[in-house]
């Protein structure tokens, strides 16, 4: 016994895993999902779907909030998810209020679904002692970026626009001899965390390259993250900048 699993009965086995109200399983001889209630359970060309309960989705939730980047949305959608009731409800308010960040989860979770399903698929393989297949997720990052708009729009300054023209980052430079000095690279908190900072640095970078500029940028402390993406892209720390504060104390008569 054996079937094939190719794109469109994963999808289908996706859609039936999340219904909560019927049980489905796979005919195995047609590559169908059907009803488990109009099949004989002796049979055993139906085969059980991987299993996946609301505790599953919420464990799903919790994961995508605490490796999303960007702060705001994150501690919205952990209020969601500790609400008493109604959780899963809010979870989607929430993102329904960021049409990118929704995009990005719902491409995290259609991912992870479709690996648990490669994952009961193989297991199956490996009773049929056949060999397992490959699974290679896709890089979600890409999706999201191609709904913003790069627009330069002077020699060294570099925007970003969401599908509506509104203005959302930007990177602003100014060149002294034969050195660029980046002096604004701003991303709006609603907008970080989606790769918008990196694909701006790298435009202006480009630019750079082709006029054979020197690029040099002020990072402020606590910004670790930052940083390592400027040396992914060959920045090399050249100075330390030390500041001391103002140290009259007033005094109140």
């Amino acid at each position: 016994m054996g079937f094939e699993l190719d794109n469109i009965l994963i999808n289908q086995i996706l859609f039936h895993m999340e219904n909560q109200e019927e049980v489905f399983v796979l005919d195995a001889r047609k590559n169908q999902i059907v009803n488990s209630a109009n099949i004989d359970n002796d049979d055993k060309n139906y085969i059980a779907l991987p299993v996946w309960t609301p505790k599953d989705g919420y464990r799903l939730m919790e994961k995508f909030t605490v490796k999303l980047n960007n702060p705001v949305v994150r501690e919205e959608l952990t209020d969601a998810l500790n609400k008493n009731k109604g959780v899963f409800r809010a979870f989607r308010d929430v993102l329904e209020q960021y049409p990118e960040i929704e995009k990005m989860w719902l491409k995290y979770k259609e991912q992870k679904i479709k690996t648990r399903i490669i994952n009961w698929y193989n297991a199956l393989r490996e009773e049929w002692g056949l060999e397992p297949i490959g699974f290679e997720p896709e890089d979600t990052s890409s999706l999201v970026l191609e709904d913003f708009i790069f627009k330069e729009k002077e020699d060294f300054n570099i925007a970003a626009e969401n599908a509506n023209g509104e203005l959302i980052g930007q990177i602003i430079a100014r060149l002294e001899g034969a050195i660029l000095y980046i002096d604004t690279l701003e991303v709006n908190p609603e907008y970080r965390g989606m790769g918008l900072g990196k694909t701006l640095l790298a435009k202006l970078l480009e630019k750079a390259d082709k006029l054979k500029f020197d690029v040099s940028i002020d990072v402020p402390k606590d910004t670790d993250f930052f940083s390592r993406s400027l040396l992914l892209e060959n920045f090399k720390p050249a100075m330390q900048r030390f500041i001391r504060k103002n140290q009259t104390m007033s005094v109140s008569f």
